[in-house]
């Protein structure tokens, strides 16, 4: 579809001008020879990029161009101008135009202003689309339930500190969202949130993602690069499944942690960041200190604010309005018009167990959306396991290790058949490592 371009000049010469270049570049050309003119045309025509002459009796440019932005409307504005009003029209780029171009008009220099003014509008809307998108994603659905909202008070009233917060709680619950939550609260939302999984990396290669490396380090470090500690540098850090790293990085964590400095991997120069800490782990630590897995001195560092994320299952007057979200948002994915979801569905999903927590629930309400019509989730568009004809043991006549564990190896049985046994690329789809999937594997008694 072609762009549309408003030009307005009081001059018929200008306007026949630049109509003829525009056209002939493919844009269709709405035309005005008035300020007040202009207002209407832009409510009617809704352009997509307006070229303003700054002399015009009655109604300026500059006056235009205030009115649009009162208005609420921010479609870019080119102004055009004489030699001896440069001035004015920097003046109008401090009102909010995008740039300017001289008389006499040069009609290649304005198409190319017009053309990088474009591009430049599509991709901000882009970037808008993606920073929603990325915002719904990581939504955090508070819901009614009491403990969820003790954790989130607690967040709260941590957010603008720099003490290290260590998130507990089964996989599922949300960590990584709660943890985009408290840096969105904190006076540091400005900067960065870099988040590192701590599991499926190898103690060197894991070790250089956190601190970087020299040029030289090691085979393959062909150039310096920074670690995510630098690249978070005024911002925070979130280290997902902390509980698994190994003993040596453990000490090095534990330096930075005390210090606030590190070296890079083969450097000799400490250096020095300000970032803050949010860890997280479904492991159980204190277990893991008596086994001699896991630092006394680095629980203690870590768990300066522990905040406990519950169980869905411990949460389930929640369960309707985390459905409702995320039926919103793969609604809109699945560019499929979905409403609701029937009563007997939503009983289905609050008698449900959630051994995977709300990461499970968010993959029923996926399928659903797949699978279904619209505009009502049924129970055809539920997962066996949730509404009862699902062979296997229900969830809730296992213990919660048992239930974990079927869940896991249906995911990964399921990954590895779309894959054609590809265990790279089963791996890929289940957002893993290709080891950190075959530990699973071999745990779980996955052929």
């Amino acid at each position: 579809m072609s762009n549309k371009i408003l030009i307005v000049d009081d001059e018929p010469f200008n306007l026949d001008l630049l109509e003829q270049e525009l056209v002939d570049q493919g844009y269709i050309v709405v035309k005005a020879e008035s300020g007040e003119e202009a207002l209407k045309k832009v409510e009617a025509s809704e352009p997509d990029l307006v070229l303003l002459d700054y002399m015009m009796p009655r109604m300026n440019g500059l006056e235009v161009l205030k009115e649009l932005r009162a208005r609420g409307n921010n479609i870019p504005v080119i102004m055009i101008t004489a030699h001896g009003t440069i001035d004015r029209a920097v003046q109008a780029m401090k009102e909010g135009a995008y740039d300017f171009v001289t008389k006499p008009i040069d009609p290649d220099h304005v198409a190319l202003a017009v053309e990088k003014a474009l591009e430049r509008e599509k991709l901000r809307t882009e970037v808008e689309i993606l920073a929603d998108e990325i915002a719904g994603r990581y939504h955090l659905v508070a819901g009614k339930s009491p403990l969820m909202h003790l954790a989130i008070d607690a967040a709260k009233k941590a957010a603008n500190s720099r003490s290290t917060v260590l998130l507990l709680g089964e996989s599922g619950t949300g960590k990584e969202i709660f943890a985009r939550a408290i840096h969105n609260w904190s006076d540091r939302n400005r900067k960065p949130l870099v988040a590192i999984n701590c599991v499926g990396l190898s103690r060197d290669l894991l070790e250089s993602e956190l601190f970087g490396h020299e040029k030289g380090a090691f085979t393959g470090a062909h150039q310096l690069k920074k670690g995510k500690m630098e690249l978070a540098e005024g911002g925070t850090v979130f280290l997902d499944e902390v509980g698994d790293i190994s003993s040596e990085l453990q000490t090095k964590l534990l330096r930075f942690l005390q210090e606030r400095e590190f070296e890079r991997v083969g450097g000799t120069k400490p250096l020095r960041v300000d970032v803050r800490i949010i860890a997280a782990t479904n492991r159980d630590l204190n277990a893991a200190m008596r086994d001699g897995r896991f630092r006394e001195d680095l629980y203690h560092r870590l768990n300066v604010i522990p905040i406990t994320l519950p169980r869905l299952r411990e949460r389930k007057e929640d369960i309707s309005d985390l459905a409702n979200h995320f039926l919103q948002r793969f609604s809109k994915e699945t560019k499929k018009n979905f409403t609701e979801i029937s009563e007997e569905g939503l009983e289905k999903l609050l008698s449900y167990g959630w051994p995977g927590n709300v990461r499970e629930l968010a993959n029923a309400i996926e399928r659903a959306a797949v699978m279904g019509q619209g505009p009502r989730i049924t129970l055809e568009d539920l997962p066996p396991r949730i509404v009862g004809t699902d062979p296997r043991p229900r969830s809730d006549s296992l213990s919660y290790r048992e239930a974990m564990d079927a869940y896991r190896r249906d995911l990964i049985q399921k990954a590895l058949a779309q894959a054609k046994g590809n265990r790279a690329a089963a791996a890929k789809a289940l957002g893993l490592h290709r080891t950190h999937l075959l530990r699973l594997m071999k745990a779980l008694g996955v052929d």
